[in-house]
Order: C-alpha cells, then sequence, then structure tokens
C-alpha cells in the first residue's frame, strides 16, 4: 500500500492546488475574450499597464512594466517586440537614460487596448461577481498580502 505523502485529505482542502484552479478557470475565460484580438494575456497586461500609466501622464519603461506585472524581462521584451510589429506600441529613446526606451501606445493601440480593458473589466465582472462583494474585498486583501509577502520572501 502506497503511503499517503500529501498534507491534505482531499485536493481541495489545498489553498495552492485551489488558487491553481481558479486560475487555470479564470485564465481561461480571459484567453477566450482575447483571442478574437490576437492578443496573448501577458501582451493585453502589457498594453493594459501602459495605458494606465500612460492616463496618469507617467512614462512608461519596460522596467516598469517588468515591475507591474511581474512578468520576466525575456516575456516582456518579446511581447513588446510583438505589440510593435502589430502597430500597437512604439519604442521611442528616454530623454533621461540613453539605455532605457519608453514604451507608448500607438492611437491604435490606445483604443484596441481601451475596447479590450473594457471586455475583460466585463470578464472579471461575470467571473468574481458570483461571490458577495464583502467576500471580494476580502480576497482582494489577501492577494494583496500574498503579493506583499512573496516581495519579501524572493532572493
Amino acid at each position: 500500500m502506497i503511503k499517503n505523502t500529501f498534507g491534505f485529505d482531499k485536493p481541495e482542502d489545498s489553498p495552492g492546488f485551489l488558487l491553481w484552479q481558479t486560475t487555470i478557470t479564470w485564465q481561461r475565460k480571459i484567453k477566450n475574450a482575447l483571442d478574437p484580438f490576437g492578443i496573448s494575456h501577458a501582451q493585453f497586461v502589457i498594453l493594459a499597464i501602459t495605458l494606465w500609466f500612460e492616463s496618469k501622464k507617467q512614462e512608461v519603461s519596460q522596467s516598469l512594466i517588468v515591475r507591474q506585472s511581474r512578468l520576466d524581462k525575456m516575456t516582456v521584451s518579446k511581447s513588446l517586440k510583438k505589440l510593435v510589429e502589430h502597430g500597437l506600441v512604439m519604442r521611442e529613446e528616454n530623454q533621461k537614460d540613453s539605455r532605457a526606451k519608453c514604451v507608448r501606445l500607438t492611437r491604435t493601440g490606445q483604443m484596441v487596448t481601451a475596447r479590450m480593458v473594457s471586455i475583460i473589466e466585463k470578464v472579471d465582472s461575470g467571473f468574481f461577481d458570483s461571490i458577495k462583494k464583502l467576500d471580494q474585498q476580502a480576497l482582494l486583501k489577501i492577494l494583496q498580502q500574498l503579493v506583499i509577502n512573496s516581495e519579501n520572501t524572493e532572493p
């Protein structure tokens, strides 16, 4: 007989497994919403971050996108190249730092991103509205705390 090596009686008792199931389910819905645009989830996040900071009149750099999204540098770099090819993003010289590039949305990029944000926010609402507003607020606080804690424990 195989000894039980798991710390849980059933998979549904594992927070990691439940987080994974929830994430996969949510990501599938996001992917389906983005497929008509030919944009990956990572590319959408990059576009949305850029639109957010541009709307706040803040300069956007590749390193800012990496920090804000928590995507790895290579994924951001490759995604930006594709977004430039699609005419959604421009990369320009940074006036303050010649080693860095500023990332800007093109007019088309602004319009397409705004449209996608609206669609994705509806997907999010449909997904998260299945729980009460108070529970949504509690979930946000828990997720924010997990992100903060992971920042403090990363090498």
